[in-house]
C-alpha cells in the first residue's frame, strides 16, 4: 500500500473502459482504454508501478490475462457471480460504473479470482463444449422432425424412436404434397447432419482422452458406473485442477447444494443453487441415473476398470454400492421424486469423482 495503481477494466469486443486508482494521490479516474490486447497491455505498462489489474471473465476469454502475465503485470480475472453489487438505491449500470467498481473491489481485496486455464486446457474445453452444442442441436432437430410428422398424423408406434428400425421407418415416409416432402427432407437431413457432427466430435474427444495429460484421471473416473470416457474427459477439462477442491466443497462448486434461507428460528432449504459450471453439472446428473438400477456385472465397466489399481477398483465398487443404496433409500423408502433423487445422487457422485481424481 502507498504506491502503485489499481485498474478495473470493463472489457468488450470493440471497447474497453478503465477505472484507475492511483495509490499515491488517492485519485480515481475513469477513461477509455485501447481495446486491442497489445495496445492495452502497453497502456497498462505505462501506469505507475506496481500495477494490479482486474476484469470479469466473459466472452473475451483469458487472452488479456495471459498477455499481462507475460509482461509481469498482476491480473485478477474475477468470477462475475461473486462480485459484490452496488447497494439498493444506486440502480445505475454502465461501463464506467462497472470499471470503477472493479477497481475499488480489487483495492479492497474483495474479488474472487477464477482459475486461468492454459491454452491446452482451454482448447480441450472448447472441444467438449462443441460436442455439448452438437448434442443439443441434434435433440432440437429430432424434436422438429417428430413434430412435423405428428402434425401430419404420422406416429411411430412399433418401439423406441431414433433406433435403426426407426430410421428405416423414417426413410419410407411420404407426406404426399411436394412442399411437405421438401420440409420433411430438410428436417431429416438436419438430423443426419447433426448426428454425423456429434459422432466426429466423439471420436476426437476419445482420441484426446488418451493423451497422458488426462488419461490417468479419465481412466480412474471411468471405473464408476455411468461415467464413460466422454463424461470423464468433460469433468477433467471443466474442473481442471481437482486438488483445489475437497470432497465437501465440490458439490457447492458445481451448484449441486440446496439453496438456503435462514432468519431467526425460520430455516428453509430450496432447490439447488445451480452456481458454478453447468457444463460439468449436467453430465454428473446424467451419470447419477445409472445408479438407479440394481448392481450387476457389466462388460463395459469391467473393460474400463481393466489395468486399474486394486485401490481404484475397490473405491469405484464402494461408490456403486453407496449410490444405489442412496437411490433406494430416497426413492423407495421416503418417496422422493426421482428427479430430486438424481440431483442428490449427483452431489455425492461428485465427491466420489473427486476422491478418485486425487488418487495420484
Amino acid at each position: 500500500m502507498g504506491n502503485g495503481t489499481w485498474v478495473g477494466l470493463d472489457v468488450h469486443a470493440k471497447s474497453t473502459v478503465a477505472g484507475v486508482i492511483c495509490e499515491g494521490t488517492g485519485e480515481l479516474s475513469v477513461m477509455r482504454a485501447p481495446h486491442r490486447t497489445e495496445e492495452l497491455v502497453r497502456w497498462v505498462g505505462e501506469l505507475d508501478p506496481p500495477v494490479r489489474v482486474a476484469y470479469e471473465v466473459g466472452p473475451t476469454g483469458f487472452v488479456l490475462a495471459r498477455a499481462l502475465a507475460q509482461h509481469g503485470i498482476e491480473c485478477v480475472v474475477a468470477a462475475p457471480s461473486l462480485i459484490a453489487r452496488s447497494p439498493a438505491g444506486r440502480n445505475k449500470k454502465n461501463d464506467a460504473h462497472d470499471a470503477e467498481h472493479l477497481a475499488r473491489l480489487l483495492r479492497q481485496g474483495e474479488l474472487t479470482p477464477v482459475r486461468i486455464p492454459d491454452p491446452a486446457d482451454e482448447a480441450a474445453r472448447d472441444l467438449v463444449r462443441a460436442r455439448e452444442d452438437a448434442r443439443a442441436d441434434l435433440m432440437r432437430a429430432r424434436h422438429r422432425l417428430s413434430k412435423l410428422l405428428l402434425r401430419h398424423g404420422v406416429v411411430y408406434e412399433p418401439g423406441r424412436a431414433w433406433t435403426r428400425a426407426h430410421d428405416g421407418w423414417l426413410r419410407r415416409q411420404d407426406l404426399g404434397h411436394p412442399a411437405a416432402r421438401a420440409a420433411f427432407d430438410d428436417a431429416y437431413g438436419a438430423v443426419l447432419a447433426c448426428g454425423i457432427r456429434r459422432e466426429l466430435l466423439d471420436c476426437q474427444i476419445t482420441q484426446m482422452a488418451t493423451d497422458p495429460r488426462w488419461s490417468d484421471v479419465v481412466g480412474r473416473l471411468g471405473c464408476l458406473r455411468g461415467v464413460g470416457t466422454l463424461t470423464a474427459f468433460a469433468l477433467c477439462v471443466e474442473i481442471g485442477d481437482w486438488h483445489r477442491l475437497t470432497g465437501a466443497t465440490i458439490g457447492a462448486y458445481l451448484g449441486l447444494t440446496p439453496s438456503e434461507s435462514q432468519s431467526g428460528a425460520r430455516h428453509t432449504r430450496g432447490p439447488i443453487t445451480k452456481a458454478g459450471n453447468s457444463h460439468a453439472r449436467r453430465p454428473l446428473v446424467e451419470a447419477a441415473w445409472h445408479h438407479r438400477a440394481q448392481l450387476r456385472t457389466s462388460v463395459a465397466i469391467e473393460a474400463r476398470r481393466a489395468g486399474q489399481r486394486p485401490q481404484v477398483r475397490a473405491r469405484a465398487e464402494q461408490a456403486g454400492v453407496r449410490l444405489h443404496h442412496r437411490w433406494y433409500q430416497l426413492e423407495r423408502r421416503r418417496g422422493v421424486r426421482s428427479t430430486i433423487v438424481a440431483t442428490a445422487v449427483a452431489r455425492e457422485l461428485a465427491g466420489w469423482c473427486w476422491s478418485l481424481a486425487v488418487m495420484d
